[in-house]
C-alpha cells in the first residue's frame, strides 16, 4: 500500500526525562514514522498529553481500554521504550502486565514486533543485580537494549534532571530497524 507510514509506539515511563519525549517524537516523524505515545501511569505524570496528541495526531494512552471500546491507535510496526525505567525493565523481564505499556510490550514481543529499549536510571540502581539480569534477559529475547556509559554516562542518585539535556535521542531512534543507524553503537 503506497503512502503507508510505519507506526512506531513510543513507550514512556516515569522519569523526568519523559518531559522531553517530544524531541524523540519529532526525530521519529522526520524519519517517516507515524508515532503513537503510550505512557506508564507514572510516565503520564511527566508528559504534556495534549501537546503530544497534537504533535502525533493520536491520543496518548496510559490505561487499558474498557471492554468493547474500539482501539484508537493503529497497530505498531515497532516499539521504542524510552525512557525505560528500572521498574518497567524489571517487570517486563518477568512478564508482569499490570500497565497498558507492559501489556503492549509483552504482546508485541510474542508477535515478533521489533522492540528497542533505552533505560534511563541512576548509577546506583543500574548496578542492582535484578536490573542487570533483566537487561540480559530482554537482550536474550531479541529486544535491542541501548544502555551503558557509551550511550549516556550514568548519573548519581537524585541528579537525573541535571543530565537529561545530554540524552542521545537520536541513538535511541537509531536502535530501531529500518532507521538509518547513527555512529553511536548499541549494546
Amino acid at each position: 500500500m503506497s503512502g503507508h507510514r510505519q507506526v512506531l509506539y513510543v513507550i514512556v515511563c516515569g522519569s523526568p526525562l519523559a518531559r522531553q519525549v517530544g524531541r524523540l517524537v519529532e526525530l521519529a516523524q522526520q524519519d517517516g514514522w507515524d508515532v503513537c505515545v503510550v505512557t506508564t501511569p507514572d510516565g503520564a505524570k511527566f508528559v504534556d498529553r495534549t501537546a503530544l496528541a497534537r504533535q502525533t495526531g493520536h491520543p496518548v494512552r496510559s490505561h487499558y481500554k474498557n471492554p468493547g471500546d474500539p482501539d484508537v491507535l493503529p497497530p505498531a510496526d515497532a516499539m521504542l521504550v524510552c525512557p525505560a525505567t528500572f521498574n518497567t525493565v524489571n517487570k517486563w523481564a518477568v512478564g508482569i502486565t499490570d500497565t497498558l505499556a507492559l501489556g503492549l510490550l509483552t504482546e508485541a514481543q510474542g508477535a515478533g514486533v521489533p522492540i528497542a529499549a533505552v533505560p534511563y536510571t541512576n548509577a546506583a540502581m543500574a548496578t542492582h543485580p535484578a536490573f542487570r539480569a533483566s537487561l540480559a534477559r530482554l537482550r536474550e529475547w531479541g529486544v535491542t537494549v541501548v544502555f551503558g556509559e557509551h550511550v549516556v554516562p550514568l548519573h548519581p542518585p537524585g541528579t537525573g534532571e541535571r543530565h537529561q539535556d545530554a540524552f542521545p535521542w537520536a541513538a535511541a531512534l537509531a536502535a530501531l530497524p529500518g532507521v538509518r543507524r547513527s555512529a553511536v553503537p548499541v549494546a
